[in-house]
């Protein structure tokens, strides 16, 4: 990416990445911001801090790496107040000529190496494709016909990460945060989204968390709507319908298969009369 294309992009880069430093709440983390955001649009390869410090500072690359390296792991900033100050900035632009059309929950997956990063296990990693050694971040974001902005990104912590004391002393993992399922974190990230006010639209899900019954409920339960792919086996209903209680045996045999009134099993779209 070249930021120096006489169009005034490199102004308008500044001036943005000076905006979401307002949240940072120390003037020493501006520079370092920065510059780290200048290496994820310009480093080729892995984005870690070594090949971001030689692309940002090629004549002083040790002090470079020092200072970005304190920065992505020391500085104790908030990636929430962050997230929120990207989506006041950038939310005005893609709602411009049309409101918000959709929620979408998703997660991403980082491929990793060893074991020590926060979170790191052998799991599905989307971008991989099968189960593989990554790290796992749920995600929220907002869509409109012509964009999209993430606005919740909350990693998860496997439950053998969330029971080993060791581990999570050794990684600096926070006493509060404690194992909860992807669709667990997803209602987390969609109530607090609600509460910092931003414009409600239907919620999208692929099956991962379409067929999870307690986060359809809970979405419910917050006035949302939502569409969410599901599994065949799953079981629905029409409208207006519930699963019909099992019927009397006398004791006798062996119990026959439960009828469930429309107990049709397919692939389709589920909305809020999925079982």
């Amino acid at each position: 990416m070249d930021l120096d294309d006489g169009a005034g992009a490199q102004a308008r880069f500044e001036q943005y990445t000076a905006d979401l430093a307002s949240v940072l709440g120390h003037a020493d983390r501006v520079r370092p911001f920065a510059d780290y955001c200048v290496g994820l649009l310009s480093a080729e390869g892995r984005k870690s801090v070594e090949p971001l410090a030689a692309v940002t500072a090629p004549e002083r690359t040790a002090a470079q790496h020092q200072s970005l390296l304190h920065f992505v792991a020391q500085a104790p900033w908030s990636d929430q107040a962050m997230l929120r100050r990207v989506r006041e900035c950038v939310l005005p632009s893609i709602t411009r000529d049309e409101p918000i059309q959709a929620w979408i929950v998703d997660d991403t997956g980082f491929p990793k190496k060893g074991s020590h990063s926060v979170g790191v296990a052998r799991q599905y990693c989307g971008q991989l494709g099968k189960q593989d050694n990554c790290q796992v971040a749920v995600s929220l974001s907002v869509a409109t016909h012509q964009g999209s902005l993430p606005v919740a990104y909350r990693l998860y912590l496997p439950k053998d990460w969330a029971d080993d004391a060791a581990r999570r002393a050794i990684a600096g993992v926070p006493d509060e945060v404690c194992f909860r399922t992807k669709p667990e974190i997803a209602l987390q990230l969609l109530r607090h989204a609600l509460v910092d006010g931003v414009p409600p639209a239907p919620v999208l899900m692929d099956p991962a968390y379409g067929n999870d019954s307690k986060l359809r409920a809970g979405i419910s339960e917050l006035g949302l709507t939502y569409v969410a792919g599901i599994l065949p086996t799953t079981m629905v209903w029409r409208p207006g319908e519930a699963p019909l209680p099992p019927a009397s045996r006398a004791g006798r045999g062996r119990p026959g298969s439960e009828d469930t009134g429309f107990g049709t099993r397919c692939r389709r779209l589920a909305t809020d009369h999925v079982a």
